[in-house]
């Protein structure tokens, strides 16, 4: 990855064509299918207040992908997201210095506890089945003879697909973005956009004003700024219901390994669990009650593993009654507090004030379709390959909830 020293603090230039305010995953993403793009021909400037990423969700996420959403947009989202990764090299453009990719897929198990978390999860294996999901729904039988190790007793269903969901390996996809986008003309700074600055009848930005005192005019302005995404859009004058929420993970081992790999499970308490390594287990979860933090706030809580984290999956899984963590870490969502999906597409009123923002957890896998979607949108005025328009941002004003139920 690109380090502190090899970016430039200062910009090249005066004036851009875009603008992104946020260079991980999200802004990368964005720059790389720009510049992969023949019909723009335009200059782009990536502004990044973190360029070493040491806190920002993409570096700290789980980094997996699933094709079990309840929304069928998601699913479509989630399916590009796995055709670009398991195809990587080709999507680069066939660069052999690119390393070709897999999808870790022990898949992802839903364990639904209740009749309505029941009801929940065959509604959405219907809309995945649609879409051509191979997700598979294991009555407690199943999920006994398939896999053993799981205490069943508070158990109604099971949800799993193992084709093209588990782990993935979103580092080598961001450095690669960053690298082919640079190599192309794209200019990543380590530097933070403090104001922005709308034309007199307020209709457009026409300008951003750096950290360090330079004032840049552009075309376009992209929003990709995480955890900070609310700041960045009250520069304009809006409110966007984005904030940060600390995210939990520690990896740990046991004593009795389990007879197969584990699937990403989430229970029904809302922990969640799953393979790491050959001998090694990472888990999840979040304090109670789930409240915004500063986006500054990394401070570990270490009484949830204890009272909470480690009981749950011990119950779940009474191998891990005797297990050791070998390390813990603090990240963050950029949740959506309005309805858990991402916001994305120009404000209604600022035309070339661009969102990015949102997901909820969802950034990592959604990045390849999101990236292409906004770049599509400022070369051509429209969506060209997947329409994201659910996602725009007229449904907050409107009041319009776009529901997705499999948030983790």
């Amino acid at each position: 990855m690109a380090t502190v020293s090899s970016l430039p603090g200062a910009p090249g230039a005066t004036c851009y064509d875009v603008v992104i305010v946020g260079g991980a995953m999200m802004g990368a993403s964005v720059a790389w299918f720009l510049s992969d793009n023949p019909d723009f021909q335009g200059s782009i400037l990536v502004v990044e207040r973190d360029p070493g990423y040491s806190r920002c969700s993409t570096t700290l996420s789980h980094s997996c992908m699933r094709q079990q959403f309840s929304q069928p947009i998601n699913v479509e989202i989630s399916q590009f997201a796995a055709d670009f990764v398991t195809h990587f090299r080709d999507h680069m453009g066939g660069d052999p210095r690119i390393p070709q990719l897999d999808i870790q897929s022990f898949g992802y198990m839903y364990l639904a506890g209740d009749e309505t978390a029941e009801a929940a999860l065959r509604q959405s294996h219907a809309v995945q089945a649609r879409a051509g999901a191979a997700t598979r729904l294991l009555e407690p039988a199943d999920l006994a003879r398939e896999y053993p190790f799981y205490n069943l007793s508070d158990i109604r269903l099971g949800s799993i697909n193992t084709r093209n969901e588990g782990y993935w390996d979103s580092g080598t996809v961001f450095d690669w973005w960053r690298r082919a986008a640079r190599a192309r003309g794209v200019e990543f700074i380590a530097n933070e956009v403090v104001a922005i600055t709308l034309s007199p009848d307020r209709g457009r930005v026409d300008s951003v004003t750096l950290k360090t005192g330079q004032m840049i005019s552009c075309g376009h302005v992209v929003n990709a700024a995480g955890t900070r995404a609310s700041a960045v859009a009250g520069m304009v004058g809006v409110s966007v219901p984005v904030e940060a929420r600390k995210r939990l993970s520690w990896v740990f081992t046991a004593q009795d390994l389990l007879p197969r790999a584990l699937p990403l499970t989430i229970d029904p308490s809302g922990v969640h669990m799953r393979q790491d390594g050959p001998k090694t287990y990472l888990a999840g979860a979040y304090s109670h009650p789930d409240l915004a933090v500063d986006v500054d706030d990394f401070t570990m809580d270490h009484a949830l593993w204890q009272e909470y984290v480690w009981p749950t999956i011990a119950h779940r899984i009474p191998q891990f009654e005797a297990i050791r963590v070998v390390t813990e870490w603090v990240g963050h969502y950029a949740y959506n507090t309005f309805d858990q999906n991402a916001i994305v597409g120009p404000h209604p009123e600022i035309g070339n004030f661009l969102f990015l923002n949102g997901f909820s957890g969802h950034g990592l896998q959604q990045s390849p379709a999101m990236g292409r979607g906004v770049a599509e949108l400022i070369a051509y005025g429209r969506y060209r390959s997947i329409d994201l328009g659910q996602f725009a941002f007229e449904r907050i004003a409107r009041g319009a909830r776009f529901r997705e139920q499999a948030v983790i």
